[in-house]
């Protein structure tokens, strides 16, 4: 049998997927053995029980001066911001697509641009974002919102474009509008798209949102860990990027089941 016909039992799909997170454990902790062995005070490379141990530390233990417990108080901050800034990307992309997918006119007028746009580094602008906006709230989400914006729209507006066009045929000999085929032939063929471009940007977001936190910023994910590694606080460091991989984690798997359930034949296998 081909080896693209072969398909292993749950059980073995269980290990494989288990498997490189174990050999990364295991390397890690070679390594860091390594150093200690060399240099019990070496901080890049802290035990596993060092980290384990600052991470129960810091998801339990508050702030002397104000009791908060600064972990959650960042990862609020940075979810806020986030969210709100990913929220705002998927509306205006989502309205941007099916303008530029359906109308020719809007086609015309705003394809290019957005092209060009999509070609502007967000991080190169993120000086005048400041400059303009202040280094408040607004600046951070703004730079999500064009960071990913662009790209999103430009897959949605081709989704659009490639719906097949004797759908809508079909949809005006039966007397549909502009209104009624943007909502009831378009709409629900680009949902799913959109909630696939969504998955697909957090990556992205997330660096434009840490970037942003470590210029300018009194609190957030990123912010806390720009500020601790002056003092080489690696088993801090280590603790947050564990916690935003596994928050990362989490947002992509409720849109793979918010995909899966809301349109089961699409099957979203990303």
């Amino acid at each position: 049998m081909r080896l693209i016909n072969q398909r292993p039992p749950r059980p073995m799909v269980v290990l494989l997927v288990a498997l490189p997170f174990v050999l990364v454990l295991i390397a890690y902790g070679v390594a860091s053995d390594m150093r200690l062995a060399v240099n019990p005070a070496d901080k890049l490379l802290p035990a596993p029980a060092t980290i384990a141990e600052t991470a129960q530390r810091l998801f339990t233990q508050g702030d002397r001066r104000t009791g908060d417990i600064v972990l959650w108080k960042d990862t609020f901050a940075s979810l806020t911001r986030l969210l709100g800034g990913v929220g705002i990307a998927a509306a205006l992309s989502l309205s941007l697509g099916m303008i530029i997918g359906l109308l020719p006119i809007a086609r015309a007028m705003l394809s290019g641009f957005v092209a060009v746009v999509s070609m502007v580094p967000p991080l190169a602008i993120l000086p005048i974002l400041f400059i303009m906006l202040g280094l408040g709230e607004l600046s951070k989400v703004v730079l999500i919102v064009i960071g990913i914006t662009p790209f999103m729209t430009r897959d949605l507006a081709q989704r659009v474009l490639d719906i097949p066009h004797e759908q809508m045929v079909k949809a005006q000999t039966l007397g549909a509008s502009s209104l009624v085929i943007a909502l009831r032939v378009a709409l629900p063929q680009v949902l799913p798209r959109l909630i696939s471009n969504i998955r697909l940007s957090l990556g992205s977001a997330w660096l434009f949102l840490i970037a942003a936190e470590a210029v300018a910023s009194d609190v957030g994910l990123g912010y806390r860990i720009f500020l601790v590694r002056r003092y080489l606080a690696m088993d801090v460091i280590l603790t947050y990027v564990i916690w935003i991989t596994l928050l990362a984690f989490v947002l992509d798997w409720l849109l793979k089941t918010l995909s899966r359930r809301a349109f089961p034949w699409m099957e979203a296998g990303l």
